[in-house]
This record gives structure tokens, C-alpha cells and sequence, in this order.
């Protein structure tokens, strides 16, 4: 039962998808195209001050 708890945890903290947004390796075949380039910038501030924001709430209720 505890394994079954602890992996579901695990499942729920883990930032794989978030993590290989911001650090995937550069592929080849992708043509550099700068709005596609501004995108993903404006994307990835957007996630951390999303995530900078949902910290902050955990903070302040906690303390």
C-alpha cells in the first residue's frame, strides 16, 4: 500500500513534461522561424510566473 502512495506522489510531483519543454535538446530538421522563437519564450515565462505565483499562495496560506 505504501509503495502504491509513495509512487503516486512521485507521479504527481514529477515535472516531466514541463522539464523537457525547458530543457529539450535542439532539433535539426526545425526551420528558425523568430515567431515560433517569441512564442516559446512568452510560453516559458508565462509557466514560471504561473509556477512563481502557485508557490507563493502555498506560502502565504501556510504561514
Amino acid at each position: 500500500m505504501s509503495d502504491n502512495k509513495k509512487k503516486n506522489w512521485k507521479e504527481f510531483f514529477s515535472l516531466g513534461e514541463v522539464g523537457g519543454y525547458f530543457f529539450r535538446s535542439k532539433e535539426k530538421n526545425r526551420t528558425n522561424n523568430i515567431n515560433l522563437k517569441m512564442m516559446h519564450g512568452i510560453n516559458k515565462i508565462s509557466i514560471v510566473m504561473f509556477l512563481l505565483g502557485v508557490f507563493y499562495l502555498v506560502i502565504k496560506n501556510i504561514f
